[in-house]
This record gives structure tokens, sequence and C-alpha cells, in this order.
């Protein structure tokens, strides 16, 4: 029983809010604001108030060179982790040139930057085939409890096969709208295959990509 309650409290622990350079999201990602994906965000950004260099620059960051001292970045990034140089933005707008980004998350504040390669935005769906089929997925605190549901198919009606429990892992095989068909190992050593909603209809994100 006591190893069980120590493995329940590490298990816990690894998603919560610490005072490093590394930012994650730790609660659902809430859909009061319209989102398309993610940008990888540039050494230096500059933020405009339109999509035209000649606009306000609203916001500029050398984000890698702060990155040990800055304690602002989990107001700016989606994803930031510092031992990958790898930052990602929230993207709530884009054309060919340039994308509207979330610069400021806790008072909405959104801006354009120009792209410095198309290759770094990715819609939610592609973000998730790239990073969540690499690092596995993990549960955002705050995720209805049916988010443990696993599913014959992308529907709330579909048959039940499965209830997710406390997995080790959850490994990501495709993405399907708003469903992820997952491989999980659970706690009591049993192998279940199933859909999880990794996204309510209205945008929520319950689900994320478990960067390392």
């Amino acid at each position: 029983m006591r190893k069980i309650i120590l493995l329940v409290l590490i298990m816990l622990g690894l998603h919560l809010p610490v005072l490093s350079a590394n930012v994650i999201p730790y609660e659902v990602i809430q859909s009061d604001i319209y989102t398309l994906g993610v940008y990888q965000a540039p050494q230096k950004i500059q933020i405009f108030s339109s999509p035209d260099l000649k606009s306000d620059l609203l916001f500029e960051l050398d984000w890698q060179e702060e990155i040990s001292t800055n304690t602002t970045l989990s107001d700016i990034f989606l994803v930031c982790i510092a031992k990958k140089n790898l930052a990602f933005l929230t993207v709530t707008d884009e054309n060919e040139e340039w994308v509207e980004v979330l610069y400021n998350k806790s008072e909405k504040k959104k801006g354009w930057l120009k792209k410095d390669d198309p290759y770094r935005f990715l819609t939610w769906i592609n973000f998730y085939n790239m990073y969540g089929r690499k690092y596995g997925l993990y549960v955002l605190k705050g995720s209805p409890n049916t988010i443990n549901d696993m599913r014959s198919a992308t529907d709330d009606s579909a048959q039940l096969v499965a209830t997710m429990n406390m997995p080790f892992k959850i490994n990501l095989n495709v993405i399907r709208g708003n469903w992820a068909l997952v491989s999980i190992m659970d706690i009591d050593k049993t192998s279940k295959t199933g859909y999880l909603r990794w996204r309510s209809d209205n945008g929520d994100i319950y689900l994320f990509p478990d960067i390392k």
C-alpha cells in the first residue's frame, strides 16, 4: 500500500509547475480564444500590431538569452523547454508570411510575428502527430472524469472498451478530429487501447504532448 501511495504522489508531481525556465501546460487549456495551433519561436521574437514591419512594435524578446532568469516566460509561451532550446507560441491566425500569436496569455494580448520558416507553424493536429506520437501524452489538471473513458470509435456514444486509471504512459497512435487513439499500460499492468478525447467540441484541450 505504501508503495502505491508513493507512486501516486510521484505521478501527480510529474507535471506540477516548478520555479525553473521550463514551461509546460498544467491545467486544461481553455478555448476562450480561438487558436489554430502553434509556432516554434525563433531566438529573437518581434511582435507587431499588424502583419507589416512598418506597424507598431508591441513586444520584443531574445528568449534564449533570458531563459535562465526570465520569470514571465510562462505567460508568453505555451511550451518552453530550456535544455532543448525549444519554445512554442499559441497561434490565433496566420497567412503566408505571418502568424498572429498570443504573447501575453494572462491579458490575452495578441500580435503578429513574421515567419522565418513556414515549417515552424503547426496546426494542432500536426503538432500532436509530431510531438504526441514521439513523447506520448499526459492529462491536464481540471479535465472531466470522462477523459478516462476509452471508446471503440470517435463518438461519445461509442462502446466503452476500457477505463484509464493511472497509466505509466499514454502512447498516441493517431489523432482523428477531437479524438486520440491511444495505447496504455495501466497501473494494474493491463494493456488497453481505445479512443480518448484530447479536445472538447468547444476546443478545450485535455491531453497534451509530454515533451521532455
